[in-house]
């Protein structure tokens, strides 16, 4: 029996996904975790960086429950749902009055789950890039 991912390899996981270019890299990356025993999904996201909080919420919440990824029970959406949201508050301090976009990937194995951010962060052409990753430890 192979040993159950850790923790960083989990984080490793969303990041990947997080950071894929087009949805064939991204069917890659997802089959790769599943090697190892990591359950990932993406979900895009973009709009003003407060309104968008909420919304990148449940984005994440909706596409973790219909990939698998968690089961649907008041644990696993409450770690999804609070890891999200303080994966985007990472983003605050370049992306407060701006316009965000990119990517949240959620990644899950074993006890462990990590939500990744990937977002370009601006205001027409003046663009930055922001990073936010969160853990949770969850019941299998």
């Amino acid at each position: 029996m192979a040993a159950k991912p850790d923790n960083l390899t989990v984080a490793r996981a969303a990041l990947r996904m997080a950071m894929s270019a087009s949805r064939e890299e991204e069917s890659s990356l997802k089959q790769a975790a599943a090697e190892v025993g990591v359950r990932t999904v993406a979900v895009d996201f973009g709009g003003e960086y407060y309104a968008t909080i909420a919304k990148a919420v449940e984005r994440a919440l909706v596409a973790s429950k219909r990939e698998g990824v968690i089961r649907d029970t008041h644990l696993h959406l409450g770690a999804v749902a609070g890891a999200t949201r303080e994966a985007m508050v990472q983003l605050g301090s370049r992306a407060t009055g701006l316009n965000v976009g990119g990517k949240i990937a959620v990644a899950r194995g074993g006890e462990h789950l990590a939500v990744a951010v990937f977002a370009g962060v601006g205001l027409l052409h003046l663009d930055d890039v922001a990073v936010g990753l969160a853990h949770r430890a969850i019941p299998e």
